[in-house]
């Protein structure tokens, strides 16, 4: 019988061979049952693959995945796929401790879930947490499942944690250098911003253009009028001109300056608290978010015991 080529791209291939990016046969092989450390049965292994079935509840997604939103209309239609044909592909996993946790598949995990399936073919592999954090991006690019900051955050995670330049990632996820660093960008916009195109509601040629807007005020405003008047692209890199050209008033009122100093007095009070730098961002006179910098994993753990200590107080 001849093999089916999977389809999931030279990038996956390169990663982690092509056995795994090729459709196993299962051909006449003597069943093996899987146990967890106390003996359960938790799925069966056909002895001349390396493909296995596990049970869907011994299964569960990796917490650093770059996917976090998963289009339901698109999820049910897999599903249905699923209860037609079954799951064509098996996740890629690896093992921790009774569990299994995916590597590649999620979406799959997700779909056989909402089908009924009680479980689903798996390759087990292991992988370093790079490669991990790779194999899942690659993935998800390749079938187009991310949204741009979900993207934009996963290059930025290869760059800080891994220490990746931006030409290795490009040639990794097989982009020109200049779609990672413009990527990237799109995390200097406004938080407000970026949820808007997370949700669709602008476009990433609209985020684009409001990028060359250093205030994010400004980009905010902007991006609620490219979404209440259906602006175009055009209209948005128009509108972005007439902004940098209307001058900033330069005068504040007494009241504005008063509560700039009381902050200014709040955050030196936090940073005597905290060890560390702390910012506070006002975005009206109720509603503000105070941002607390951390420059190592131990200083992280010491801010974190110190606000449960706070609590508990």
């Amino acid at each position: 019988m001849t093999k089916a080529k999977r389809g999931l791209g030279k990038g996956l291939g390169a990663l982690f061979g092509e056995e795994v990016v090729q459709e196993v046969s299962g051909g006449e092989g003597k069943l093996k049952e899987e146990t967890d450390s106390v003996g359960n049965v938790i799925g069966k292994t056909l002895e001349e693959s390396k493909e296995i079935t596990v049970r869907l509840s011994k299964i569960e997604p990796n917490r650093d995945q770059p996917r976090k939103n998963f289009d339901e209309e698109q999820m049910n239609e897999l599903a249905d796929s699923i209860r037609q044909f079954g799951v064509l592909q098996p996740l890629l996993v690896q093992r921790k401790g009774d569990m299994f946790e995916i590597i590649a598949g999620e979406r799959r995990w997700r779909a056989a879930k909402l089908a009924g399936l009680k479980e689903v073919p798996v390759v087990i592999r292991e992988y370093t947490e790079q490669q991990i954090v790779e194999i899942a991006l690659i993935e998800n690019i390749q079938r187009e499942n991310l949204n741009p900051i979900e993207e934009a955050i996963a290059y930025q995670r290869l760059m800080k944690e891994f220490h990746l330049k931006q030409e290795e990632i490009a040639e990794r996820v097989s982009k020109n250098r200049s779609t990672i660093t413009n990527s990237m960008r799109l995390l200097n916009l406004a938080q407000e911003v970026q949820q808007m195109l997370i949700d669709n509601q602008i476009s990433s040629g609209h985020a684009r253009a409001l990028l060359s807007l250093e205030d994010q005020d400004i980009q905010i405003e902007l991006a609620n009028r490219i979404i209440r008047e259906q602006l175009s692209v055009r209209d948005v890199e128009k509108a972005v001109k007439q902004a940098k050209k209307t001058p900033k008033k330069k005068e504040k009122k007494q009241e504005d300056e008063a509560m700039d100093l009381i902050f200014l007095n709040l955050e030196d009070r936090m940073k005597t608290v905290m060890g560390t730098k702390v910012n506070i961002s006002r975005k009206d006179k109720n509603k503000g978010r105070i941002e607390i910098e951390y420059y190592s994993e131990s200083e992280l753990e010491r801010i974190v015991e110190l606000i449960e200590s706070i609590k508990q107080g």
